[in-house]
């Protein structure tokens, strides 16, 4: 499938790198095709995918403010998606808008890659968050054999209703931690900062990792910077550790193949490019 155009749409979307890295995958398999970045406002949402079919696209990608809402207007949605209840891939399927969430093949593929072995097994893991982000991420545990997952996030009422959710997709044991209360891990093996905490421009995170088993694998999903505040003290204890860029690189390439018709592979030549544009990008 070539000579397609996709988006990603998104409010604000000028720090999208979404078009750096699917533009890189046309060129790569010589496709007529493109993608670019439109800024939509949420109240422009409903009528922008109502007029899909008549537009020059045939899919894109959506990023925040508007997975949640784009689910609710999509007419299929994939399981994963429903779980999540929020969407970052959309298509058109006989005229009708689908959905489904690709963070999750996302994150587990760079878990694979950069921590392998990380689930043989995984008895407890925590996850710090109670976004879109944290949901998907606790999908991926539980499709993984996870046991027992910890919740952490700065306010109680989300985190206990995610957690509430959370008990019903396979886990022995779901539980919850304040950020601000002490002593939060008990020999996790996997941790994951599923917020914006620690992001160019967003508060640090802050969060003291006593209590983590020696050999755990800690994971952000943040990918400006580089490398998080999170991950380096992680290191310095002797921990593996996992960036958010690869999981941007892996939940990206589902998409391309849907629109484009060519599987893409995440290759060292498209992380440098990314690592050179957030290099160069001004914090």
């Amino acid at each position: 499938m070539s000579g397609k155009n996709a988006f990603v749409i998104g409010y604000p979307i000028k720090h999208s790198r979404s078009p750096l890295i699917h533009n890189y995958w046309l060129k790569e398999y010589n496709l007529t095709g493109s993608y670019t970045k439109l800024e939509i406002a949420p109240g422009d949402l409903k009528t922008f995918l109502s007029n899909m079919e008549s537009s020059i696209y045939c899919g894109g990608n959506v990023t925040i403010p508007h997975k949640e809402k784009t689910f609710e207007i999509c007419v299929r949605t994939t399981e994963t998606a429903r779980k999540i209840g929020a969407v970052n891939t959309i298509w058109l399927e006989d005229s009708q808008l689908c959905g489904d969430n690709t963070d999750v093949g996302g994150f587990l593929a760079n878990l694979d890659e950069e921590a392998p072995g990380w689930d043989a097994p995984c008895e407890k893991a925590a996850v710090i968050g109670a976004g879109g982000a944290a949901r998907a991420i606790l999908v991926g545990l539980a499709s993984r054999g996870v046991r027992h997952v910890k919740i952490l996030n700065r306010t109680a009422d989300r985190m206990r209703a995610l957690a509430d959710e959370a008990r019903v997709w396979g886990f022995q044991s779901v539980t919850t931690h304040l950020l601000a209360e002490p002593r939060a891990f008990s020999g996790e093996a996997l941790l994951v900062n599923a917020t914006s905490l620690g992001m160019v421009g967003q508060p640090a995170l802050s969060v003291d990792l006593d209590g983590l088993s020696k050999n755990a694998v800690v994971s952000d999903i943040v990918y400006a910077p580089l490398e998080t505040a999170l991950l380096r003290e992680a290191a310095r204890r002797g921990h593996r550790t996992s960036s958010g860029l690869g999981m941007l690189l892996h939940q990206a390439a589902p998409g391309f193949e849907r629109w484009f018709g060519v599987r893409p592979k995440v290759t060292p030549a498209l992380r440098d490019l990314i690592v050179d544009d957030l290099r160069q990008a001004r914090p």
